[in-house]
């Protein structure tokens, strides 16, 4: 009880804790005000929505501060009035090109093998992995910018596992062995894209409990059981950008994002048949849900020529992630883009998947809310794809407030010591 208390700030009589999640998208803001009850489950009480204009939001990043504060506002006072309280306390999704994920595998042969692992030996452990993960990630984010230095920052980090001469572990201080590997996800952004979305929250007068990169939220919202056996991919198709995931070995090996999304697609209708934008996402969004449009012929060609560069983006990032290894074999697809039928025909496509690392045609599956574990929608209003990556950045709330494993409190104080 003290331990809620302690996070929340609320009275010990309150039965439930309360958050917000916001997912800042190129498109949309999209806003949860969800309960958290004592035994982990979440209850969505209030959803807010709020279209972003043109030139607020690029390719997943903020451009316009002062305006997407005033879109969140606004999405957030409607998931408030639907919920008919605030919390003060929220978490936010990241998303953009140069936010990178990946997970740094550390190995250590331990001199005394029959001395048990201490506190202070494994955060040492965990510190090697960080400063390896925070070179790395500045190497690549340095490459693709093209400018000699660039600030980079931990958006957060997770352990993803840990083993002691082959043996998992869930906390390794005690036992006894010769050989550790510890594994990490981390996420880096460029402090001029983190920075951004912390003055929105600043100006919001939240709270900011964490930022999280949203393709590794996505990947998280499924039971482990349905992903220790045999991994999968997310794709996560936003507004702005296409977001990937690698869950495989029971844990997320990477994420990857890359700018080609929905308002691409619907940018190539306006331009291709010479309409206003507004009118060109009208046709994209009726032809998506398979309602009749004007020119649809001409319509389906410049939606598949824009979907087969598309793929093009997906395979690169896909060989980039499977480093070789056998890819598993089912996709889960979520975000808006998802709903054109061109995304999951290319898929299974032979000529798209035989040119990776799978050993056979991939499982697509669309996902949905109810899949979503630990989170009841109490509004109905949550009903398809797009309003999975919000679902998952709530989960990321509740498993940060709840899971008090130990490798994640020596994480925690290792990124603090990183921090002084």
């Amino acid at each position: 009880m003290a331990f809620w208390r302690r996070i929340w700030g609320r009275e010990e009589t309150a039965a439930l804790s309360a958050c917000t999640a916001l997912d800042i998208g190129t498109e949309f803001v999209k806003a949860l005000v969800f309960e958290i009850d004592y035994d982990g489950m979440g209850v969505v009480r209030g959803v807010g929505r709020k279209r972003q204009g043109l030139a607020h939001m690029q390719s997943g990043t903020v451009t316009d501060i002062d305006a997407v504060v005033d879109n969140c506002s606004t999405a957030l006072r409607e998931a408030e009035e639907m919920a008919g309280f605030r919390p003060t306390q929220c978490v936010i999704g990241i998303a953009g090109e140069l936010v990178k994920g990946f997970t740094t595998t550390h190995s250590q042969d331990r001199k005394r093998a029959d001395a048990g692992i201490t506190e202070a030996e494994l955060q040492k452990l965990i510190d090697g992995v960080q400063h390896e993960a925070l070179r790395e990630a500045e190497r690549a984010i340095t490459w693709e910018t093209g400018l000699p230095q660039v600030d980079v920052r931990l958006v957060h980090a997770a352990v993803t596992g840990a083993q002691i001469d082959g043996y998992p572990v869930t906390n390794p201080v005690g036992f006894q062995g010769r050989h550790v590997k510890l594994s990490v996800f981390n996420a880096f952004a460029p402090l001029v894209h983190l920075g951004a979305l912390q003055s929105v929250a600043q100006q919001l007068e939240l709270d900011l409990l964490e930022i999280v990169a949203e393709p590794y939220a996505v990947a998280r919202v499924l039971g482990s059981d349905q992903l220790q056996q045999s991994g999968a991919l997310f794709i996560d198709i936003g507004g702005g950008t296409t977001d990937v995931a690698l869950v495989r070995h029971g844990g997320i090996e990477g994420t990857r994002m890359f700018a080609l999304g929905g308002r691409a697609f619907t940018k190539s209708i306006a331009d291709r048949l010479d309409l206003p934008f507004p009118r060109a996402e009208e046709i994209k969004l009726d032809y998506a849900r398979g309602v009749p449009v004007d020119r649809r012929d001409e319509v389906v060609r410049i939606v598949a020529d824009d979907v087969a560069i598309w793929s093009a983006g997906v395979e690169l990032v896909l060989d980039e992630l499977a480093e070789g290894d056998l890819l598993p074999g089912r996709i889960y697809l979520c975000g808006g883009g998802s709903h054109l039928p061109e995304i999951g025909l290319t898929l299974r496509n032979e000529s798209f998947w035989k040119r990776l690392p799978f050993s056979r045609p991939p499982e697509i599956v669309i996902m949905a809310p109810d899949q979503v574990t630990r989170i009841k929608d109490a509004t109905n209003l949550l009903v398809d794809q797009q309003d999975v990556t919000p679902l998952g950045l709530a989960y990321q709330a509740i498993e940060l407030q709840t899971n008090e494993d130990p490798l994640d409190v020596a994480l925690r104080r290792v990124l603090r010591a990183m921090k002084m």
